[in-house]
């Protein structure tokens, strides 16, 4: 019997679900002394040095220097700014907020597909467009009436939906080059890169931080972002990307909120309202019909037939 999907689908879920932890539990270490951007660095840091190692095991490739060049432009929009934005939003705003904007993803990667790879618009792209940004406007309204951060905070918000937008601008542009090299390649440059570009801003803040009295506790709570939530996460999403459909694993981006808001409640980090639940549900019913759409390759193939 071939377990391979099963396989997949496992790793996906496991992946979104330590997505989903990373939210709270890297709130909870910069609600007691790790800032934002010292978080960042040891995210970028400590991915580098583990997609290093394990390079070694993996099938050695010859990167030329216009490749390796290259690799820190994808750094810069895959990495720098979508790890950076997220992460200080997140020190903002609630885990709710954050984890719920990421969903919004197939929506930003809809769009510049349209204006950079000539991807068709549909109407069912346009309503998805529509009902998520109308979602996403609602939790932004939300966080602007916020009394505290536990419900949101506008900055934060518009940081996580703008690390979002970069992600998705990253996949745009450098699509050809990801797809160019195996994971433990791209993930070893790019991570490099980031570290490289990232040093010189928060070595400050690194030096700054209060290192004797920071708790074993917080640095537990470092290491799960770090191991679990980047490097762990991001090859189980990579096993599960070279066997199910980019639609299938879009669905699982679902699995992010629903844990996020779940540890969040539970642990008194978030505050789940009203107003948040139709912001969900319209976010998730808009990525749903983006993902639900045909892509140029899907048109293309049935006119073939």
């Amino acid at each position: 019997m071939n377990n391979k999907p099963l396989q997949a689908h496992l790793s996906m879920f496991a992946a979104e679900a330590m997505w989903g932890l990373m939210s709270p539990v890297g709130k909870d270490a910069m609600n007691h002394g790790i800032d934002g951007l010292s978080m960042v660095s040891f995210r970028m840091m400590g991915a580098a040095l583990l997609f290093w190692v394990a390079s070694q095991f993996a099938k050695r490739e010859h990167v030329p220097m216009r490749d390796v060049l290259l690799f820190g432009g994808a750094a810069l929009l895959g990495v720098v700014f979508n790890q950076c934005l997220f992460t200080i939003g997140l020190s903002i705003t609630s885990p709710i907020n954050a984890s719920i904007v990421t969903t919004s993803m197939p929506i930003f990667a809809m769009v510049l597909s349209f204006l950079i790879l000539g991807e068709p618009i549909t109407w069912k792209k346009t309503s998805g467009v529509a009902i998520g940004c109308t979602g996403a406007i609602i939790l932004i309204l939300t966080s602007m009436t916020a009394g505290n951060a536990k419900v949101g905070d506008i900055r934060g918000d518009l940081m996580c939906i703008g690390a979002q937008l970069s992600f998705a601008l990253y996949l745009s542009l450098f699509n050809k080059l990801i797809r160019k090299y195996n994971p433990f390649t791209v993930n070893k440059w790019m991570f490099t890169w980031a570290t490289l570009l990232v040093l010189p801003v928060s070595s400050g803040h690194l030096v700054e931080l209060p290192w004797a009295s920071l708790s074993s506790t917080t640095w537990m709570e470092v290491g799960f972002v770090v191991f679990f939530g980047t490097f762990v996460s991001y090859l189980l999403s990579i096993v599960s990307q070279r066997v199910l459909r980019p639609t299938v694993v879009s669905v699982y981006n679902y699995v992010q909120p629903i844990v996020s808001v779940t540890v969040s409640v539970l642990t008194g980090l978030g505050v789940f309202t009203w107003q948040q639940a139709i912001a969900v549900i319209l976010v998730f019913s808009g990525v749903w019909l983006v993902v639900k759409s045909k892509s140029k390759r899907d048109e293309q193939a049935a006119e073939t037939h």
